[in-house]
């Protein structure tokens, strides 16, 4: 009986852990999508180099990344600074992983980041691009999860309450 039990639970908590982790990279995908989404944009628009418009995309992902993580912190009374080191302890590695992967797919495909605003190409890409980078960060999360750091850190330090703003 004793042993089912045990069982029981380890499934729940590593079921736990996947959710939480999915639940992680979603948020985390959802500010890299709109930071990279406008750095390309912009980039593109105003015909910056490749190089130039990457490194206005991946900025742009970390500034709005760590935006949507600092939120319920500044919500939950956590100071600023305090929220922000927090967010970056959190969320450094899943977004650079993120942002790793989706730049590498976005210069694979052939002629996605010479793409302009209005061919198709860009609009295939991107979404392509920023799901390999969410299957690409999902172990990540999952694995710092389970050494409780990576969103846990954000999720402890509100009280362990899960805002719906994720």
């Amino acid at each position: 009986m004793e042993h089912s039990h045990h069982e029981h639970h380890h499934d729940h908590a590593a079921r736990d852990n996947k959710t939480m982790a999915v639940s992680a990279t979603l948020h985390c995908l959802t500010g890299c999508a709109i930071g990279e989404v406008l750095g390309l944009v912009t980039g593109t628009a105003f015909g910056l180099s490749n190089f130039i418009t990457t490194l206005l995309a991946v900025g742009l992902a970390f500034v709005f990344g760590f935006g949507l993580s600092t939120l319920p912190l500044l919500k939950a009374g956590i100071k600023f600074g305090a929220a922000l080191s927090l967010v970056a302890a959190a969320d450094t590695l899943s977004i650079a992983t993120m942002e790793i992967i989706d730049t590498v797919v976005m210069f694979t495909i052939p002629n996605a980041m010479h793409a302009g605003l209005t061919d198709p190409l860009f609009w295939i890409s991107m979404p392509i691009a920023l799901t390999a980078a969410f299957f690409a960060a999902l172990p990540v999360n999952s694995y710092l999860i389970k050494k409780n750091k990576g969103h846990m850190i954000t999720m402890n330090a509100v009280g362990g309450h899960h805002h719906g703003s994720h």
